[in-house]
């Protein structure tokens, strides 16, 4: 098997050929190691880099072709799961929303209807 690039990866469409591409690339690394671990020269032992690399190309796509339908499918939705969440910086997350900043106390309330704000007239020369 060849070096597998992500490109081509993924224009594949059809879940299920990733899936058999992986499953194929995992037998022949199985085998490779097996070889090497007898010590035949048939195989080349740099193959199993190669291999390797390529299966953690097909698993990025795969799992990038997952988060981007669950980002579609969570777009129209109010909850999101937290790692689709914005980042931001950990004092922003925990600011309080617009609503809860105008909140008052009943005791602040009071105070506000029974001592409203003094107005004083100012006197010019």
């Amino acid at each position: 098997m060849s070096k597998t690039k992500a490109k081509d990866l993924r224009e594949v469409k059809n879940r299920k050929d990733l899936l058999n591409q992986l499953d194929e690339l995992k037998k022949e690394l199985i085998t490779l190691k097996v070889s090497k671990a007898t010590g035949s020269t048939g195989s080349k032992p740099a193959k199993i880099k190669i291999i390797r690399r390529s299966i953690a190309r097909i698993l990025t796509v795969l799992n990038a072709k997952e988060r981007q339908e669950l980002k579609k499918y969570y777009s129209k939705k109010k909850y999101k799961p937290l790692d689709m969440r914005p980042k931001l910086t950990r004092a922003i997350r925990r600011q309080l929303s617009k609503s809860e900043k105008k909140k008052k106390t009943l005791r602040q309330v009071k105070k506000e209807r029974h001592f409203p704000m003094r107005k004083f007239a100012i006197k010019t020369k």
